[in-house]
């Protein structure tokens, strides 16, 4: 699995031109950044990100970089604590490397949040909020909410519409379809942007909005999409479904090629 284009990106920038850094590289200058992770072929794409990723850290502790690595373990943790509960018969030592990334995870998670406790940076502080409850990091979450840095990010346009989702439908509904105007070209957009737009159309009967998005989550590849009930609301009040498996097709197309425009209403 080859390592995602932002993390070789980074790479360059940090090795200059023709000295492109690999992870045998960091191992052999920084040997702590891989020796407490694990040994096996376990998460290897989540692990091989870690390790570069703690290197630009290392390099240059911006709170971008720091974001990025939180990220980037919190991801090798998931996957390492589920690895770390396969115990390998034969080879002990491998149960125990998994355990040894398991809780290195959990080391540096925790030092990244004691790092950023006075940050600025939006993700920090969405993670700050969501993971630690911290108030106050919403608080100046929220008053970033019409900053570049957020409107932009189709990420922290999701982030936004995750917390307003809780008392707000209209504006995550509006936020929502923000995160997909801002989708890139060619990139699937997160599956709990579009699950969310089926339930809150649903929610509020608007069966056809419901039936688009779910047929462009099918496209995209999103399983358990329970597309039965809103045909039947459809069917039962004489609603064409050709005509809607057109929008759909026409609305995947516009999300894939990065030229999706929010509509004026929902």
């Amino acid at each position: 699995m080859f390592l995602k284009a932002s993390v070789l990106l980074g790479l360059v920038a940090l090795t200059g031109c023709g000295d492109q850094l690999t992870l045998s590289k960091v191992c052999k200058e920084t040997p702590g950044f891989c020796a407490d992770l694990n040994k096996d072929s376990h998460c290897k794409e989540p692990r091989a990100e870690v390790i570069i990723k703690r290197y630009t850290e290392y390099k240059d502790p911006t709170d971008e970089n720091k974001y990025q690595l939180l990220k980037g373990f919190e991801d090798y943790n998931q996957c390492i604590t589920l690895a770390a509960k396969i115990e390998h018969v034969k080879l002990k030592e491998k149960t125990t490397s998994r355990i040894d990334g398991q809780l290195t995870s959990i080391k540096e998670i925790t030092r990244l949040y004691q790092d950023t406790k006075n940050t600025n940076h939006p993700g920090l502080l969405y993670y700050h909020w969501s993971r630690n409850n911290n108030q106050s990091a919403l608080t100046k979450l929220l008053s970033l909410e019409n900053e570049t840095s957020v409107t932009q990010s189709a990420e922290m346009q999701f982030f936004l519409a995750s917390y307003y989702i809780k008392f707000d439908d209209e504006k995550t509904i509006d936020l929502l379809y923000k995160t997909l105007e801002l989708n890139k070209k060619d990139t699937v957009p997160n599956p709990e942007v579009l699950t969310s737009l089926i339930s809150l159309f649903y929610k509020h009967d608007k069966f056809k909005h419901a039936y688009i998005f779910s047929k462009v989550g099918q496209m995209f590849g999103i399983e358990n999409i329970e597309l039965l009930p809103i045909e039947h609301q459809l069917i039962s009040s004489g609603k064409s479904l050709d005509s809607l498996d057109i929008l759909a097709e026409q609305t995947y197309l516009q999300i894939q090629n990065g030229e999706f425009v929010s509509p004026r209403e929902f």
